[in-house]
């Protein structure tokens, strides 16, 4: 690897990239319509000032055009430096192997213009209360959430064990923080590293499921605010009150609280900000963790199972929260689930397919 002619290294480089980008031409085409939609509905609607692209440009390309890759990086280096001898010589070939480069450069090109995809899942969510009229079923949905919980909103279940202060920083932390750096790491490991070249285009057309399907489609369809804003959208400020209290007695910055009243200032205003928009079901939160631990649990049933007890943290979570009514989570769940399997079967159709055609063509008809 180090003898070899730079100039070949740089050319072995960019073939890769080039193969890894016409490979992924489908989640450009993705994109591109997801993007022309978004400024479609904007055109039709007369919500020019709802799109959202812009405000990913800044954020976006630190987070994955520097830090993430700059962590990735240091991970690659620390590998190297725990290694000896041999084993040593032959960590640095792999991290300056062209594969691993051209994975590397190819990955933060997707995720540079997945900023756009962003850009318009915001855009489309900023937009689905006008286009909807407003949210028309957060009755019903917390009704239905109460019947299924025997009678009782769920979240009076969590609180009457875990409404502590100490509690709701730890849950916050978790909800906002741990799962936005295992969520989007995992997407950046997907796009970037040749090892998960296997799941990498069932990962990706799953993400995008979870944000278009989910987040735009079945959240358009049945358009609810969530516990935290119920009050505002029914006119019964009674049911979640004693939950909202709990939640504003966090004063922090990055709490739910300060978010919430975040997101409702610009709803109000008719504004776009950074993550802008509300719609609660389904839940994008427990769509994603429910996704990577699917995929976790194909690589490693240990491992799933760990994943899979995270995916009942976070959905707890966002009812503890006040983000999501517990159906929220459960049809969440549900749909990737029955997406996740489809998908796998479809391309195991696919495959099989694909290799049964050569033998086929191979043999001679029959006279």
């Amino acid at each position: 690897m180090f003898s070899r002619n730079p100039g070949a290294i740089l050319l072995s480089v960019a073939k890769i990239v080039y193969f890894r980008m016409r490979s992924d031409c489908y989640f450009y085409m993705i994109t591109f319509l997801y993007t022309l939609a978004a400024i479609c509905l904007a055109w039709s609607d007369s919500s020019f000032p709802m799109l959202s692209h812009a405000l990913y440009f800044d954020q976006w390309t630190k987070l994955f055009l520097f830090i993430m890759p700059l962590a990735a990086i240091i991970v690659d280096f620390t590998l190297v430096i725990h290694r000896f001898d041999r084993r040593r010589v032959l960590a640095l070939r792999r991290v300056f192997s062209p594969k691993r480069i051209a994975g590397l450069v190819s990955g933060i090109l997707l995720l540079g213009v997945l900023m756009f995809f962003q850009g318009s899942f915001t855009s489309i969510k900023n937009m689905l209360p006008v286009l909807r009229g407003g949210f028309l079923v957060d009755r019903a949905q917390a009704d239905f959430d109460a019947w299924l919980h025997f009678g009782t909103d769920p979240w009076i279940w969590l609180h009457s064990f875990m409404a502590r202060d100490w509690v709701r920083l730890v849950i916050d932390f978790n909800y906002g923080v741990v799962w936005f750096v295992l969520c989007f790491g995992a997407l950046f490991f997907v796009a970037t590293s040749p090892s998960a070249d296997g799941i990498r285009k069932r990962y990706l057309l799953m993400f995008a499921f979870v944000w278009i399907g989910c987040g735009n489609i079945l959240a358009g369809l049945f358009l609810s605010a969530g516990p935290v804003f119920y009050g505002e959208v029914v006119g019964d400020h009674e049911r979640f009150a004693d939950l909202i209290a709990f939640l504003n007695r966090s004063q922090g910055a990055n709490s739910a609280a300060a978010y919430q009243a975040y997101l409702w200032d610009l709803h109000e205003s008719g504004d776009t900000g950074f993550g802008s928009g509300i719609s609660a079901f389904p839940s994008i939160h427990v769509g994603l963790i429910t996704l990577n631990a699917l995929f976790l649990n194909e690589y490693s049933r240990r491992l799933g199972a760990l994943a899979f007890a995270y995916v009942a943290c976070i959905q707890i979570s966002s009812v503890y929260l006040g983000w999501h009514y517990a159906i929220d989570g459960y049809v969440s769940m549900a749909v990737v689930v029955a997406a996740f399997y489809g998908m796998a079967a479809v391309s195991r159709y696919w495959s099989q397919r694909a290799r049964a055609e050569p033998i086929t063509a191979a043999v001679p008809a029959s006279p």
